[in-house]
């Protein structure tokens, strides 16, 4: 019996050295793997060729008996590069999870061919391309997918509905598009199907009731029209439903009310209408409710008060009517909910203090009543988790609550745009938490109460339009978080207090329209974070405040006050000016005194007379010099570019070594003759436009093809030739059809000129402005050129390019109507990004510019661009102006629209060269898109990627069917 036990360990231990070779297949394919990834954190640095087994690996797993790899890990280590066939060799791997790196390529279709894999996470990466047809045909035992959070493109793989082993399939958060596969509700075993933030479109195929162990479905943020499947209540297990910011229409199913599972439903952003059925109620386990944004009618379903676990409810923006049901007072658990902008009515509901919810937004409606009866009947405590209240925009009357003070963790309250009156409560400074009040429009009498200064949290303070009067009390320094103050258009009084200019972080302040006196306090200057100060219609005096935000301050914020001085209002401010210069005809030529017998006629000489003569000379000066510059430039470009011809897209020089009459020629791709071109350079008939970076001509050259030459003034700032050339080539990569391409470039020290592609049809501000020659664009039109100067914008802020200098004129529009942003990225060819430099060479851009130009600690980003983009939306959308002058007042853009959708006349903004034939449903969403990114605070402004989807998900579904004329 011994023996056999010895003979069996030795064959054990024969079999487990023969299943770990020296030469381990899986070290192989790992290192190989490897080799194709940059790892900048060296976390891949324990992974040696020279080990055994790769079992002590960073992210490995292996199974401890046969010392194969089942598991690879390797998450959130910024790796890069391909996902290469180095991992085909790990013929054991069962979990391979790649997410949240930078990895780039095209999905390799052999990984599922691992027939041992069970989970493949490849989610937030940069992949890119199809997902390859066959990667699920023979998919082995796969049970989880994810490529969610990637670049992915096409259409979802009809192989998907075969691989009948998948559990879980996400897909989100990429650019795929078509239609769903028909087979997909094969998939009986599929439990999570994520395939939000696609352009996925067309119907919901009827069958997704063969799912019975479906438990959380995903379709939100796509293309969807049609109706809900009549079959989605056979799904029994499901948890998690969202179908939200679709196109989908019609009623609700009534299958769905088998759903009793059920704990969130979404269906936000969508077309569903009539009532929303009773039955609601009967999915008790529902604890997140949204039916936002659609078009559902009547009294809100009493049977909601069944739903004992809802915790969230926002069922905004829809046409309900009628007032809240008090069964709502059954959910205890409820944290948050939003009924604002529909037509409800009654009072404010007393049980929503009572269930001490987080939130509570009723804005927008119809409420009467006052606001204290319901505050006042409810216990203490339940105020305690109260943070959000947004009452706004509704018809209550009455006082505000004396004891507002109890509502002691608030963090926004907003009340403005009803009918409120009487004094601002005292207990206001009892509000230690609040960051947010808003009272304005409404008829509040009294003087601001200086326990404001209470409110030591507060960021933004409205109470504009109201019956106000009295002092700005000084305690409001206290509240040094402060960043909007806005009390205009009331009765106040008094000076500006002088403590307003130790809150630091003050960036918008409107004191206008009120009996303001006295003069600005100099301190004021110091607010390095002001980006609005508006004191028009004043009676304030004195001069301006120097320096800072007040160099750049716009007439209009200062208008309106006849005794305010300085430069800004084109009034000088009185001051004591020294004695003129006399020189006394009588004086001596010596030193000792004067001879009468020398008379000479007087000449008195002001300081102001001398500064004039000076001047006048200077300029005289500067005339000849500038005539002897031009003609010596046209001279030396007579000579220099005259034989330039190159082909090919290497750097050469053209000039001989020493000869500095000739320049460098460089073309990036074709071949380039300027033999034709140098005339054309001096020649105004040649002209095409003025920048602040230079003057466009056009040019022909020999082979018959136009370009555009950007003749640069700026040489006494452009870089040393090396770097002017590395910032040139640099520009000359960027490749879009959206954007104008850089063909090529000429250097000398005196003269750099820049070769762009030839745009046919002109800039957009001719065809939005310029006169006779004007173009009537269709909406569909100009639309589309919205939406090609996002995507043009987009592509630049991925290729780390700031443009600087948005504006009509530097959008063209070729042949076939598509936009090209043009003059992107010159201010890289500055020595340094200075503010005042750009600032100057930009100036032509009056009304694109974001306000943090003129904020020297507020730093430059992309979102500058976006504030100007937001202004060409609107301006492309009203053919409006920027800025435009009137006889007696100046008006800006973004304010019109803006007051213009707060009064409910926006569509009174749209050109009226489009004789109302526009889809609102797609204009009024695009000019808030404008607004929103021309919002003054740069942290409001959206990315211009996230501008794209917008605008996509905008596009109504019928586009592209019927062109709107």
């Amino acid at each position: 019996m011994l023996l056999k036990v010895l003979v069996f360990l030795v064959l054990v231990s024969v079999v487990v050295n023969s299943q770990q070779p020296t030469f381990n297949d899986d070290v192989l394919g790992l290192i190989f793997f490897k080799a194709g990834l940059d790892d900048p954190n060296a976390k891949l640095q324990s992974w040696s060729e020279d080990d055994n087994d790769p079992c002590n690996w960073m992210g490995v797993k292996c199974d401890p008996t046969t010392y194969r790899v089942t598991e690879l890990h390797l998450d959130g280590l910024s790796l890069s590069g391909h996902v290469g066939r180095g991992l085909l060799r790990l013929q054991f791997l069962q979990v391979l999870s790649l997410s949240n790196n930078n990895l780039t390529g095209p999905i390799n279709s052999e990984l599922s061919h691992i027939g041992s894999l069970k989970v493949i996470d490849l989610s937030g990466n940069s992949l890119s391309g199809l997902i390859p047809d066959d990667f699920f045909a023979q998919c082995g035992s796969l049970g989880s997918v994810s490529f969610a959070r990637n670049n992915l493109t096409g259409q979802i793989p009809d192989s998907l509905s075969s691989c009948s082993t998948l559990v879980a399939v996400n897909f989100s958060s990429n650019q795929i598009s078509g239609q769903l596969p028909s087979g997909i509700w094969f998939l009986r075993g599929l439990q999570s199907l994520d395939i939000s933030g696609n352009l996925v479109e067309g119907d919901i195929p009827e069958g997704i009731g063969n799912l019975y162990d479906l438990r959380q479905i995903d379709f939100g943020n796509n293309r969807f029209s049609g109706r809900l499947p009549e079959d989605i209540g056979s799904c029994s297990q499901l948890k998690s439903l969202d179908f939200s910011e679709n196109y989908l229409s019609g009623s609700l199913p009534d299958s769905m009310q088998r759903l009793g599972s059920c704990t969130s439903i979404s269906l936000r952003g969508n077309s569903f209408r009539g009532q929303v059925p009773d039955w609601i109620g009967e999915l008790t386990n529902l604890e997140s409710l949204d039916l936002s944004a659609n078009n559902f009618s009547g009294r809100v379903p009493f049977s909601l008060g069944n739903l004992q676990f809802l915790r969230k409810l926002d069922l905004s923006m829809n046409q309900f009517t009628g007032a809240l049901p008090e069964s709502m007072a059954n959910c205890f658990n409820l944290l948050a909910m939003d009924v604002s902008q529909n037509l409800l009515t009654g009072n404010v509901p007393s049980w929503m203090f009572k269930l001490g919810v987080n939130s509570a937004l009723i804005s927008g409606n119809t409420l009467i009543g006052k606001m204290e009866s319901p505050l006042l009947a409810s216990r203490v405590s339940s105020y305690q988790s109260l943070q959000i209240l947004d009452l706004s925009s509704n018809a209550l009357s009455g006082e505000i609550p004396s004891n507002l003070g109890v509502l002691s963790s608030l963090i926004l309250f907003n009340m403005s745009r009803n009918h409120l009156f009487g004094s601002i409560p005292s207990s206001i400074g009892e509000l230690k938490t609040t960051e947010v009040i808003d009272l304005s429009d409404n008829w509040l009498n009294g003087s601001i109460p200086s326990e404001i200064g209470g409110a030591v949290s507060l960021k933004e303070l409205s109470l504009q339009r109201n019956f106000l009067s009295g002092k700005v009390p000084t305690q409001i320094v206290n509240c040094s978080s402060l960043t909007t103050l806005i009390l205009s258009q009331n009765n106040l009084s008094g000076s500006i207090p002088p403590a307003i200019a130790n809150l630091s972080n003050l960036q918008y302040v409107d004191l206008s329209l009120n009996d303001l006196t006295g003069s600005l306090p100099k301190e004021l200057a110091n607010l390095s974070q002001l980006m609005s100060f508006n004191i028009s219609h004043n009676h304030l005096r004195g001069e301006l405040p120097l320096g800072g935000f007040f160099n750049t301050i716009p007439t209009s914020s200062v208008s309106g006050n006849p005794s305010l001085c300085g430069s800004v209002v084109n009034r000088s401010c009185p001051a004591v000016h020294p004695k003129p210069i006399v020189l006394n005809p009588n004086s001596s030529d010596s030193i000792g005194g004067s001879s009468p017998n020398h008379h000479r006629k007087k000449i008195v000489l002001s300081i102001s007379a001398l500064i004039a003569i000076g001047a006048a000379a200077f300029i005289v000066i500067g005339v000849v010099a500038v005539t002897v510059l031009n003609i010596h430039v046209r001279s030396s470009m007579s000579r220099a570019p005259a034989t330039l011809t190159l082909s090919g897209g290497e750097d050469f020089s053209c000039s001989p070594a020493n000869d500095p009459n000739y320049g460098k020629l460089v073309m990036f791709s074709g071949d380039a003759d300027f033999d034709a071109g140098a005339h054309a350079l001096l020649n105004k008939d040649c002209e095409l436009g003025r920048g602040g970076f230079g003057v466009v001509y056009r040019t022909i050259l020999r082979d018959g093809r136009s370009v555009a030459i950007k003749k640069l003034t700026v040489s006494s700032l452009i870089k040393s030739q090396e770097e002017f050339e590395r910032e040139v080539k640099k520009l000359g990569k960027i490749r879009h059809h959206n954007l104008v391409a850089l063909e090529g470039y000429y250097w000398t020290s005196s003269l750099q000129l820049l070769i762009f592609e030839f745009v046919s049809s002109g800039s957009l501000y001719k065809h939005l402005h310029d006169g006779p020659g004007r173009t009537c664009l269709s909406w569909r039109q100009r639309f589309n050129i919205i939406l090609g100067t996002a995507k043009g914008l987009a592509y630049l802020h991925r290729m780390n390019v700031i443009h600087y200098n948005l504006k009509s004129t530097n959008i063209l529009i070729d042949s076939s109507g598509e936009p090209k942003v043009g003059d992107f990225g010159l201010a890289r060819l500055l020595p340094t990004l200075d503010r005042c430099i750009l600032s100057s060479k930009i100036q032509s851009a009056l009304g694109y510019m974001a306000p943090e130009f003129a904020c020297k600690t507020v730093k430059i980003t992309e979102k500058c661009d976006v504030y100007g983009f937001g202004v060409l939306v609107l301006e492309v959308i009203t053919g409006k102006r920027p800025v435009e002058y009137m006889e007696d007042d100046v008006v800006v853009l973004s304010d019109m629209v803006r007051g213009a959708l707060e009064d409910g006349r926006v569509e009174e903004c749209i050109d009226g060269s489009l004789r109302s034939n526009f889809p609102a449903e797609e204009a009024i969403p695009v000019i808030k898109l404008g607004l929103i990114c021309a919002s003054q605070v740069p942290s409001n402004r959206p990315d211009m990627e996230e501008v794209v989807n917008i605008l996509e998900l905008i596009q109504c579904p019928s586009d592209g069917q019927e062109e709107l004329e």
